[in-house]
């Protein structure tokens, strides 16, 4: 038996020059289908990278929005939240105003009045003079 491959023919057995040639040849070819699958994957990798990219892109934009949305809220609520402590103090001042004109008209009557003490709510958020809500809160409460 031959320890040629079967696919040589015999021209080739006789002649160095052929078989270098035949083996430079496949060389060649397996180089560029290596080459080839190279790119491709390469190509693969890039599509995928610029896929990313654009879902990276996307989330970033729904986050700003978010944030955005966000901070209009809170500013809302900073602004609701200025008118209310107006208005608590407003009504702190009329409270004592009426608890004065109360002290006045029990000293010139002579009556006793039940006059109770205004606590300071700007002073003592936490001890406020109506009994306290929970406040609820759930993990979906800012979600937009």
């Amino acid at each position: 038996m031959s320890s040629l491959p079967a696919h040589q023919s015999f021209e080739s057995k006789g002649n160095p020059q052929l078989v270098m040639d035949e083996r430079k040849r496949k060389r060649m070819l397996s180089n560029r289908e290596s080459a080839r699958r190279s790119r491709m994957k390469k190509q693969h990798h890039l599509d995928d990278l610029i896929n990313q990219a654009a879902q990276l892109r996307n989330e970033n934009e729904h986050i700003v929005m978010q944030a955005n949305l966000i901070t209009q809220r809170y500013t809302e609520l900073e602004t609701e939240n200025s008118v209310l402590r107006a208005q608590v103090m407003e009504l702190t001042e009329r409270l004592q105003s009426l608890n004065s004109v109360l002290h006045i008209f029990e000293e010139v009557s002579g009556m006793a009045m039940d006059i109770p003490e205004i606590p300071d709510p700007l002073l003592r958020p936490w001890q406020l003079p109506c009994p306290a809500q929970p406040i609820m809160a759930t993990a979906d409460m800012f979600q937009f």
